[in-house]
């Protein structure tokens, strides 16, 4: 029974290895890149449309106001009543021949004059209208003179009245959109004067623009190439390295781990596969497994009862979760300005309680301690995951509020069994004193200041990891005194509860520590440990009971 316990154990570490390798690499860093890319595509071709349409408008605009202040030296302002009252006929045509080869001539659609009503600018009258429909297949009909139209918008109507009343010397209209079938144009409007200066009507130049969209699409189609080119170049060269740093690797290892849990026979080492060191830690790690693993199946095949194997099996898992603890004592023989010293008793085989300690420089002491949600083997695999994670966070050297949010989204990311964390960690610049932490969610520690008094040390509590990713965790700040000790807890102690139902309590440790005469974190931890024997007088417990002590004597 014990062969099909481990083979699908390793069958479904496989699965989530291949999921993880699909989910997080391929996806989370190609699919992003990518989209950074195509983003950055988008961009320029907006910016690059937006650049060229105000180019070519201001252009458009400067010529075709050229166009108009030329057309004007064709029409005599004095005269433009006389040709709506038949005089003057021979300038009149004269100076439509011009206006018309003109028009012609310098490509533009339509040339017209026309005087508008001043009462309110909304109609004017035509004098000259001459077409070039063949410019941009317009199908415009030429006006007879004296023909009254109404304007075409509120635009036009204001630009009339602002020209004859001198608050403009000239002006444009766009119309990219015509809602009259017709190609984009530009329209530009510019005073006809008589020889008194006053303005007696307006002349209006319209120039077709549709070369602007048959300019923009070869622009995009360059700038959607240049998009997918780079994209899949910058694709490939991802691919490529993540496939030889990461895939590779990992597939040697997941191929040990399927033979491994076909045969259960060792092989040949997998050895350092791979420059990071994550990814060597965990073949180091499937190697010294396998050979455990191995070990322990040939002393198991000696056990026949289920009730011995089930038991073995998890003592196995207790050894293993042990060893990722610190455990030698004194722990940092060579050091004389801090001493410290961790107890964890498990209420079963496995717990789910945790603490971590180490050196991250020669200034700089590493604390934490954690415990995680539910019990048993499920908290025990959560226990170690959560551990690495924290102190590969911390021995990065992060501050510790950043180890704890970074800590929070690792774990999140992969937190299908919707497990949590309390954790306090902190890192003690021993050269000071000063004590940086981070509460997520735990037991707030007892703090004795010099040689005062134990008092317990509340601070404001985040929450905990593994709820919700991307939080921000606020950091605290305490300066230990010479001979201060910081005394951490899990609720396992409090919590410890006596054979009439009573729980051991806060209050009850604070009494206890007060009650120890000594600055020795091992006699203190063996002190309150003492105590909650004699109280709770060999009750069974249902929590872990972890406790860290620190005592700093610079």
């Amino acid at each position: 029974m014990h062969t099909g316990i481990y083979t699908v154990i390793m069958k479904e570490k496989l699965k989530y290895l291949h999921a993880a390798v699909r989910s997080s690499l391929t996806l989370n860093i190609i699919g992003p890149i990518v989209l950074a890319v195509l983003s950055m595509g988008v961009l320029v071709g907006e910016a690059g449309i937006l650049s060229h349409t105000f180019s070519f408008r201001k252009q458009h605009a400067e010529s075709t106001y050229n166009i108009a202040d030329t057309v004007n030296m064709f029409v005599n302002g004095d005269h433009l009543e006389d040709y709506l009252e038949g005089r003057d006929m021979d300038e009149y045509r004269q100076a439509k021949e011009n206006l018309s080869e003109y028009c012609h001539r310098i490509g533009v659609s339509i040339i017209y004059v026309i005087m508008v009503d001043r009462s309110d600018y909304k109609t004017f009258t035509c004098i000259f209208d001459v077409l070039n429909n063949e410019l941009d297949n317009s199908s415009y009909t030429e006006w007879e003179p004296g023909t009254i139209r109404p304007s075409s918008s509120e635009e036009y109507s204001d630009k009339y009245r602002r020209i004859y009343e001198g608050e403009l010397e000239h002006g444009t209209i766009y119309q990219l959109n015509p809602d009259d079938g017709v190609n984009p144009y530009i329209t530009t409007l510019v005073p006809v004067r008589g020889s008194d200066g006053e303005v007696t009507g307006i002349i209006c130049v319209q120039r077709p623009i549709s070369e602007l969209k048959n300019n923009l699409s070869p622009y995009m189609l360059g700038v959607i190439f240049i998009t997918i080119v780079l994209a899949s170049i910058t694709s490939l060269h991802t691919t490529r390295f993540i496939r030889k740093k990461f895939l590779i690797p990992l597939t040697r290892i997941a191929e040990e781990a399927v033979r491994f849990a076909g045969n259960r026979s060792l092989a040949k080492p997998l050895g350092n596969v791979s420059q990071f060191k994550e990814l060597s830690v965990l073949a180091l790690s499937i190697d010294t497994m396998e050979k455990d693993i191995v070990d322990y199946m040939e002393d198991l095949t000696e056990v026949t009862a289920e009730k011995e194997r089930i038991k073995t099996e998890l003592s196995l898992a207790a050894g293993i979760q042990m060893d990722m603890l610190p455990g030698s004592w004194p722990a940092f023989p060579e050091r004389e300005d801090f001493d410290i010293y961790a107890v964890m008793n498990t209420a079963k085989e496995v717990g789910g309680d945790f603490y971590d300690f180490f050196l991250i420089d020669d200034d700089h002491l590493y604390i934490s301690i954690a415990d995680v949600s539910g019990k048993g083997i499920p908290a025990s695999l959560f226990m170690m995951a959560s551990k690495i994670i924290l102190s590969d966070h911390a021995v990065m050297g992060k501050s510790p509020s950043m180890v704890i949010r970074d800590s929070n989204n690792a774990i999140c990311a992969n937190n299908r069994e919707m497990m949590f964390v309390t954790a306090w960690a902190g890192i003690l610049e021993l050269s000071t004193g000063i004590l940086r932490f981070v509460n997520a969610g735990h037991k707030p520690p007892v703090l004795r200041q010099g040689s005062g008094k134990y008092t317990l040390a509340e601070t404001d509590s985040n929450l905990c990891l593994g709820v919700m990713e991307d939080m921000d965790y606020q950091e605290s700040e305490i300066r230990l005194e010479p001979g201060s000790v910081l005394f951490l807890f899990t609720d396992g102690l409090e919590d410890a509860t006596s054979s009439d139902g009573k729980m051991f309590g806060t209050e009850r440790v604070i009494s206890v520590l007060n009650e120890t005469d000594s600055d020795d974190p091992l006699r203190i931890t063996k002190a309150v440990s003492e105590a909650v024997d004699i109280f709770v007088d060999g009750a069974e417990q249902f929590d872990d009971l972890t406790m860290l002590c620190v005592s700093y004597h610079p």
